[in-house]
C-alpha cells in the first residue's frame, strides 16, 4: 500500500481527533493537511502508521489550540464550536463515545480543559488509545497522562448534560418543532419546549443578535413566535439536519445561502436547549454564507408591513 493510500485510509480518523481537540472544522482540516505533509516527508517507516499519524495530528492540534486560546478568551459573546453536520469517522464499537464527544455541549466543556487534558481525554475516552500510546504522543510519562485523563473525565462528568436516550424520539420531536416554526403554530412551539428551555447564540460580534443572544423559557417562546413570520415572509428555509450529532437544522436565505445552524438538545420529551451559530466565520465550510444583517433587516421590515 502506498503512503497516499495509507493516509487516505486514516484521514477520517485524523479529522475526527483534530476536530474534537480543536472544535473547528477548518482548523481540523488544516491539521490533517499538515499531518499529510509531515507523513510525506518521513523517510523512516513507523511500527504503526495509525499510531504515528494519530500522534502527529494530535501534536499539531495541541499547538494550534494553544495559539487559539487567547483569541477564544477574548471572543465576543458566547463561543460555540464550528458546527459539524457530518462526522466522517465511524466505529460501531465506539459509536456512543463518538456521538457524545462531538455534541456542542461536550465541546463547550472540552474548551475549558487545558490542551493536554483535552488531548488525553479525546484519545483515551473517545478513541480508546492506551496510556502508553498517549504518553508517546504527549511526550509525558504514563502516570502523568492518566492524571490528565482523570482530571478531564471528572470535569466532563460533572458538567455533561443528559440527552434523549431514544434517538428516534429526539428526531421526531425536532421535526415537529421545525414544522411548527414553519407554520407559525405558536401552541405547538410552546408544547415542544421545556419550561426552562434556553436558546443561546454565537454571533462572534459579526452577526445580529436579539438582546444578549440568550433567551429562557416564555421569553424564548415569545421571541420565536414573534420573529418566525418575518423570516418566513422573506423566504428563509429550514433544512433539517444533524448538527454535531444532535437533531438540528441549517437555515438558508431564499438564494440557498447559509444563515445559521441550530442544534437541539432533547430530554424527557421536550427541547431543553437550542444552540445557534450565526458567526459567518464558522459557517463557510457549509457553503456560501449570506449577509445576516441584510436578512434580519428585511425580516423586520416584513414584520412591520400590515
Amino acid at each position: 500500500m502506498s503512503k497516499v493510500e495509507e493516509f487516505e485510509e486514516l484521514r477520517s480518523l485524523l479529522f475526527a481527533i483534530a476536530y474534537r481537540v480543536l472544535g473547528s472544522v477548518t482548523e481540523a482540516e488544516d491539521a490533517v493537511q499538515e499531518t499529510w505533509l509531515r507523513w510525506e516527508a518521513t523517510t523512516t517507516r513507523p511500527a504503526s502508521v495509525k499510531s504515528f499519524l494519530s500522534a502527529v495530528v494530535t501534536r499539531i492540534s495541541i499547538d494550534v489550540l494553544r495559539s487559539a486560546r487567547v483569541r477564544r478568551e477574548e471572543y465576543p459573546g458566547t463561543w460555540f464550536p464550528e458546527p459539524l453536520v457530518t462526522d466522517p469517522y465511524e466505529d460501531p464499537a465506539r459509536s456512543a463515545e463518538l456521538a457524545d464527544s462531538v455534541s456542542m455541549a461536550a465541546l463547550v466543556l472540552l474548551e475549558r480543559l487545558s490542551p493536554l487534558e483535552r488531548a488525553a481525554f479525546v484519545l483515551h475516552e473517545v478513541f480508546g488509545y492506551s496510556f502508553a500510546e498517549i504518553a508517546t504522543t504527549l511526550e509525558r510519562n504514563e502516570a502523568t497522562c492518566r492524571q490528565l485523563a482523570a482530571r478531564a473525565r471528572a470535569h466532563m462528568s460533572a458538567g455533561r448534560p443528559r440527552f434523549e436516550a431514544d434517538r428516534r424520539v429526539a428526531e421526531e420531536l425536532a421535526s415537529r418543532f421545525f414544522d411548527a416554526l414553519r407554520e407559525g403554530d405558536v401552541a405547538s412551539v410552546r408544547d415542544l419546549l421545556a419550561a426552562d428551555v434556553q436558546m443561546v447564540a454565537d454571533g462572534g460580534g459579526k452577526a445580529p443578535l436579539w438582546g444578549s443572544g440568550v433567551f429562557v423559557g416564555e421569553n424564548l417562546v415569545k421571541l420565536l413566535t414573534a420573529v418566525a413570520p418575518g423570516f418566513l415572509a422573506v423566504g428563509l428555509t429550514v433544512e433539517s439536519h444533524d448538527v454535531n450529532g444532535q437533531p438540528g437544522a441549517i437555515f438558508r436565505d431564499r438564494e440557498g445561502l447559509v444563515l445559521a445552524t441550530w442544534a437541539l438538545e432533547v430530554l424527557d420529551g421536550s427541547i431543553q436547549m437550542i444552540r445557534v451559530v450565526l458567526n459567518p466565520d464558522k459557517l463557510g465550510h457549509l457553503g456560501p454564507v449570506t449577509d445576516a444583517w441584510a436578512v434580519v433587516a428585511e425580516a423586520r421590515r416584513a414584520q412591520r408591513r400590515p
